[in-house]
């Protein structure tokens, strides 16, 4: 108490807090979430993927047959495009299912879910002793690899600031080049880098197919990161609890439904060009080479340049969209990837060279899909972002399924020589073209929804 005469003095009110320290915009957290999900998308893409470089391997150790059985390389290419689209299918589930449950348990909490789903039924890949068997493993890795991108898209979009949303979104799909690249070199070194042949005889285990088995355990290395996850990524404030939140009617709302529509015909389009495509570059490599070194060099080529493509490509999608619109950027990227799968697989080109040509297919084919990561987290409020975004981004997984699916299911037919069938493989896949091709067609025709200046808070 103050003594009679003398005044109370009041504590002086606290000063504003320091800002915390940013680096390109963006603070020390943001950074980690923005990481935290570049990893979990690039390991779901590393994950997704490794199946098509060992299916040569894998696919006749699993059916039994050799090189002398009659539709030997039939076979591989059947098997190769129905377990891709089995992928697909699982892909499109998981990413409806878990994009709901993102937005009723929060980004963070799903996100982890699916990196341990997908990390560890991959892993379990290595130990399927029949096609089946693989079939099941790829079906529960495919829910959580379809999952993570709707979690993984909507925590980014919601953590960083509104002036670097396109920015981090198109740096969150630079990790798919990545995970391709790192799939590619995994593989090659575990297929033809180490005689497992040997290893194992000197083991004593007679089994030489650990060089495939070996490849699927590698995607246990995403549940590391996704205990990092679990411990340092918070839910971003925008995030709140809803009970009601995640019904998928609520996308066809006279309100929704022209963005939920615009949304899901741009990712149709552009999943069934890479789907088509990529699913069969290992293959193609395979066959175009002679000797084992030769076709491990044609495969890396291939894989190399279209993923160094796909990293262009998302790259430009950024001043692109933030200069054109996404309108115009779709449609320039669409008509562009018509060219370059009609050129890059329809071309006579020598081997290597069409290798080479899988650059400006990832420039077009794949690199549209750095747009997606702001572009569909833009379509939707906070109450529905992460259902409206995986439900876009995975329900085109279900008619994409038919492409390898078709492409492979051709190639069984009977030929004359193994040259004939690559060559009508190839013809197949260069009219993969056509589809992007529509795309340009229902951008012209407004199908698309622009949302260039739009907060995410400008709706809902």
């Amino acid at each position: 108490m103050p003594r009679m005469g003398q005044t109370a003095t009041m504590p002086a009110p606290p000063g504003p807090r320091a800002a915390a320290p940013t680096y390109w915009g963006l603070t020390g957290y943001q950074w980690l979430v923005v990481a935290a999900a570049w990893l979990g998308w690039g390991f779901d893409v590393f994950d997704g993927l490794l199946f098509n470089y060992v299916a040569p391997a894998c696919v006749p150790d699993l059916l039994g047959i050799t090189k002398d059985t009659p539709g030997y390389q039939g076979q591989i290419s059947f098997w190769t495009g129905t377990l891709t689209s089995v992928l697909l299918i699982g892909w499109g589930v998981g990413g409806i299912l878990f994009g709901k449950i993102a937005d009723r348990i929060g980004r963070t909490r799903a996100l982890l879910v699916t990196m341990l789903l997908y990390s560890l039924a991959t892993a379990g890949c290595a130990f399927a002793n029949n096609i089946w068997m693989l079939m099941f493993f790829r079906v529960i890795a495919s829910l959580g690899i379809g999952g993570e991108w709707a979690a993984g898209a909507s925590l980014v979009a919601e953590t960083v600031p509104e002036n670097k949303r396109v920015w981090a979104g198109m740096l969150l799909y630079t990790a798919s080049p990545f995970g391709i690249l790192l799939a590619t070199l995994v593989s090659d070194v575990f297929l033809h880098q180490i005689d497992f042949a040997a290893v194992s005889e000197s083991l004593g285990f007679g089994d030489a197919s650990w060089g495939w088995r070996a490849v699927f355990l590698t995607g246990l290395v995403p549940a590391l990161v996704a205990l990092v996850i679990r411990i340092k990524v918070k839910e971003p404030e925008m995030w709140k609890p809803d009970e009601s939140a995640g019904r998928v009617s609520e996308l066809f709302s006279p309100a929704m439904r022209s963005r939920t529509i615009g949304g899901l015909a741009m990712t149709i389009i552009a999943l069934l060009g890479w789907w088509s495509c990529f699913a069969f570059i290992p293959l193609i490599g395979n066959r175009l080479g002679t000797a084992p070194a030769d076709k491990s060099q044609l495969v890396f080529i291939g894989t190399a340049a279209y993923s160094l493509g796909g990293l262009i490509g998302t790259i430009l999608t950024m001043p692109i969209a933030l200069t054109l619109g996404r309108r115009w950027m779709f449609a320039l990227y669409f008509a562009f990837s018509a060219a370059a799968i009609w050129l890059g697989f329809g071309g006579d080109w020598e081997a290597k060279t069409r290798m080479w040509m899988m650059l400006p297919v990832g420039i077009g084919v794949f690199g549209v899909f750095g747009a997606f990561t702001f572009y569909l987290p833009e379509l939707f409020p906070t109450r529905l972002r992460g259902t409206g975004a995986g439900f876009c981004y995975n329900t085109g997984r279900f008619i994409a399924a038919g492409g390898p699916f078709l492409i492979g299911a051709l190639t069984t037919r009977k030929f004359d020589t193994p040259g004939e069938q690559l060559e009508f493989l190839l013809t197949c896949v260069s009219w993969v073209a056509v589809f992007p091709a529509l795309g340009v067609v229902l951008v012209l025709c407004r199908v698309c929804h622009e949302t260039k200046g739009q907060a995410l808070t400008d709706h809902g």
